[in-house]
């Protein structure tokens, strides 16, 4: 396997930064990764599921959106539809430079950005969710008694697995005007939606309303115990794993 750090432009200009993991020979496919919300590229699901996918002759690119991690920009001034630019921006990098993108995994808030941008990206042959909110708006959960100070004062200073991020009112009323499951009913790909029963994070009900937003081919995968973050390896293994087998059928055809 190679891992090569790589910079390309984002949708403003901003420089963002991603890893690209490949298998030693040269990749059947190649597959974008979405990070769930302020966790970045490196975050051991991430890191873990796209290694695990090299061995199966994927190549990933999982990268920081705008304002997270090593990409440029401010986090308080990107949202949920910045966030979908960023893949866009990502896809058109790899067909430059690389091989356009047939396969879209998103973690968490990433799966949404996944099913909200795929069909901008026309080579995207199959679609992977995992943990992922029915509707973006679902991440404001974690924001509590800091919704108010947001409606008065236009930002606020909120906490997210131990660090501060500023929080402004526009990526409150961008995240409300999405219509999701309107864009998984048009989606018209593959769609593989993961989710385990027991995350606490983002409810197994998220997962249902996904799947049935969605229109064939259609499949669900429970991922038993697993935790949102995916920290435990046997479970980032597992998924990565049936990622592989469940989208070669698609990515074959590309």
């Amino acid at each position: 396997m190679l891992t090569e750090k790589l910079e390309f432009p984002g949708p403003n200009g901003q420089k963002l930064s991603g890893r690209l993991d490949s298998p030693d020979t040269p990749p059947r496919a190649y597959a974008l990764f979405a990070h769930c919300f302020t966790c970045g590229k490196d975050i051991v699901a991430a890191h873990r599921i796209a290694q695990a996918l090299t061995v199966h002759g994927i190549a990933v690119l999982r990268f920081d959106f705008t304002g997270i991690g090593a990409s440029e920009g401010e986090f308080s001034e990107t949202n949920f539809s910045s966030n979908c630019l960023d893949l866009i921006a990502a896809a058109n990098y790899l067909r430059t430079s690389h091989c356009a993108p047939t396969l879209m995994i998103g973690h968490s808030l990433g799966g949404a950005a996944v099913l909200a941008s795929a069909s901008s990206i026309p080579e995207i042959r199959a679609v992977v969710t995992i943990a992922a909110p029915s509707d973006p708006a679902h991440v404001t959960g974690q924001f509590g008694e800091h919704l108010s100070q947001i409606d008065a004062f236009g930002e606020a200073q909120i906490r997210v697995a131990g660090r501060v991020f500023k929080i402004k009112r526009q990526f409150i009323t961008d995240v409300h005007k999405q219509r999701l499951a309107d864009r998984v009913a048009q989606l018209k790909l593959p769609l593989m939606v993961m989710h385990a029963p027991g995350d606490t994070t983002v409810g197994i009900e998220n997962a249902n309303a996904i799947f049935k937003a969605a229109k064939h081919p259609k499949s669900f995968l429970s991922l038993d115990k697993a935790d949102h973050l995916v920290t435990q390896k046997e479970d980032a293994l597992y998924i990565a794993n049936i990622i592989a087998a469940w989208s070669e059928r698609y990515l074959a055809a590309s």
